[in-house]
């Protein structure tokens, strides 16, 4: 194959602006898939995918297509769109030469759009914005059109437009790729080094590896090596996406495809690694840069929902993490909940992926605790710990200074919200760095705690600005802060899945906010259940749970008023028994929206 009829690009584009129809589309017109053997979202082969409408796995294809009689070869790798994925879009866009920036005209440049295209300016691709959905009423082409420009310097001859849905202008987009897009830069000389992007598990051909070849060239009989994790592999299967697994016995430069390692676990291959051949002289090539280990950013423990039901969530969780290498796992015990796993995340959208596929793939439910970041705790003594659970924050006058993780938090909303938002964020502990003004929409950065990100801010986000505002946010660093251990107590015991770690200028609030919200959930017992929220041994808020009622008098007819005394007496003295020992017991339910709130 001639490197110089190869063109590798991808797709940025936000959630529901075009980029799976307009991915269709190509397979379509490219004659990738016959008429017959398509259907919608092609590419998203995970039913959470389609009925979510978000990629959450990206997927490589190879398309041929001819312009004035030249063939060429084109390499699409579909990208997730959400931010919790990022370090994969990084890789994927690492593994290309160009991007479509594709905007929907009725909704303009979105938050998480912008920093998807720095991150592939900043690796040297090259950049076609492309306006979507042109066929609709409501696309403002010229307002989207200006605000390219104000963000990103465009000009009006380098944008163009076309409509996946009908097709219009798909035609001009693929020969402009052809024509704009470079080709690949390797050598097929040199030694060889192949970008793994993803990976994911099949049962029979172990960890296959979506490889793109950076130099040189794979033989299927070549034994492989990678140079990060430094492990020996023998090529089961390799081959092309289009967009089914098509074997081939030799991939070359500037090529995108797959090899079946045989791996048994997915951990053992992680994205952002080079492949080599397994020679001596190859094994000391210098790897490909901008390789990293999975960032996990929140945390948070799972327990089944019966507790019999241990053994099945760790086999659940297991087959799981066969085809997700970013989750983090460790086991952990509750005395209200029995024993469970602490999982780590990408973030938020993360967790909710991850306890949807549990339950539809593997069919176990969950209780999953209220999601926590990771703290660095330095004590007295001048121990440095990781702390990633409120259980295990220290005792307080041991503790010398908290710091927590820091995110650069960027929010695009229409300029009337841009007040409110602004009003939320300052309530959010969020320190304002930056305001940018895109024709009728305002594009506003903040530093902001993490902890306060995933406290619900995408909901009261979305809410404030009637669904308008999109964010999109970056890890920067830890900074100090005044956090302390908030404790849940139901009649004096401490309930562990409910206790949170919170700023102590907040902590009261918070406290009365929980407490009112227990109180609603919590079912009645037949003595009245005391509430508190406390810090250390000071209480900061309290509830009281009414008993049930019991009418031991029903049984009465006439009599003495004595009688009724008697039985109230005694039911009253049973009551204060039962409050003095006996234990409240939360149904899993209620526990399960409890440890959420």
């Amino acid at each position: 194959m001639d490197i110089s009829q190869i063109r590798n690009f991808s797709i940025i584009a936000h959630i529901d602006h075009g980029k799976t129809t307009l991915t269709d589309r190509l397979l379509r017109i490219t004659n990738t898939v016959s008429v017959r053997d398509m259907s919608d979202r092609m590419l998203d082969s995970n039913p959470i995918e389609q009925e979510r409408g978000v990629t959450i796995k990206l997927a490589p294809v190879t398309m041929n297509y001819s312009v004035d009689n030249h063939p060429y070869t084109l390499n699409l790798i579909d990208t997730p769109g959400h931010v919790d994925f990022a370090y994969e879009v990084e890789r994927s866009l690492a593994a290309c030469e160009a991007a479509i920036l594709l905007i929907d005209a009725s909704q303009g440049v979105q938050a998480q759009t912008v920093a998807h295209t720095y991150k592939a300016v900043d690796l040297g691709l090259h950049i076609i914005p492309i306006l979507n959905k042109i066929d609709l009423k409501s696309a403002e082409i010229e307002k989207t059109t200006k605000e390219l420009y104000d963000v990103f310097g465009f000009t009006k001859e380098e944008i163009s437009s076309l409509s996946a849905k009908s097709g219009q202008k798909v035609e001009d987009l693929l020969k402009r790729i052809v024509k704009e897009v470079p080709p690949p830069k390797g050598n097929p000389k040199d030694l060889t080094r192949a970008l793994v992007f993803n990976s994911t598990f099949d049962s029979h051909l172990g960890v296959i590896a979506f490889v793109r070849i950076m130099d040189g060239s794979i033989n299927s009989k070549d034994p492989l090596y990678l140079l990060q994790s430094q492990k020996e592999l023998e090529i089961k299967e390799m081959g092309i996406f289009s967009p089914g697994r098509i074997q081939k016995d030799t991939l070359q430069t500037g090529q995108v495809g797959y090899i079946a390692t045989g791996l048994k676990d997915i951990k053992d291959l992680r994205v952002g690694d080079t492949l080599t051949i397994n020679q001596p002289s190859l094994k000391s090539s210098t790897p490909l840069p901008g390789y990293q280990p999975p960032k996990h950013t929140v945390y948070a423990d799972l327990y089944p929902a019966e507790e019999s039901n241990y053994h099945e969530l760790k086999d659940a969780i297991e087959k799981l993490s066969l085809t997700d290498a970013s989750l983090s796992t460790s086991t952990v015990h509750s005395s209200v909940l029995g024993s469970g796993f602490r999982l780590g995340f990408l973030g938020v959208f993360h967790i909710e992926i991850t306890k949807e596929r549990l339950f539809r793939e593997q069919g176990v439910s969950t209780i999953l605790t209220n999601p926590t970041v990771e703290y660095h705790v330095t004590t007295t003594s001048g121990e440095e710990l990781i702390i990633q659970n409120p259980n295990d924050l220290p005792d307080p006058s041991t503790i010398e200074a908290i710091k927590e993780p820091m995110t650069k938090t960027t929010i695009i909303c229409p300029e009337n919200y841009i007040g409110g938002v602004m009003d939320l964020l300052q309530k959010k502990r969020g320190i304002y760095l930056n305001t940018q003004y895109l024709g009728g929409r305002a594009q506003v950065i903040y530093n902001l705690p993490l902890a306060e990100l995933i406290s619900g801010l995408f909901d009261e986000l979305k809410s404030i600005s009637q669904g308008y505002a999109t964010l999109d946010y970056e890890l920067i660093d830890h900074a100090p802060v005044n956090a302390v251990k908030l404790k849940i107590l139901l009649n004096q015991e401490e309930v562990l899945p409910l206790s949170r770690i919170v700023v102590s200028s907040q902590a009261e609030y918070i406290g009365r906010k929980l407490v009112a919200e227990i109180k609603e959930l919590l079912p009645r017992h037949v003595f009245a259940v005391p509430i508190q929220a406390a810090i250390g041994g000071k209480v900061v808020a309290r509830e009281t749970k009414p008993a049930s009622r019991k009418d031991v008098t029903a049984k009465l007819y006439g009599g003495d008023r004595t009688r009724r005394d008697k039985l109230l007496k005694k039911q009253k003295k049973g009551k204060k028994r039962l409050a003095a020992f006996g234990k409240v017991n939360i149904p899993d339910d209620v526990l399960t929206k409890l440890a959420t709130l």
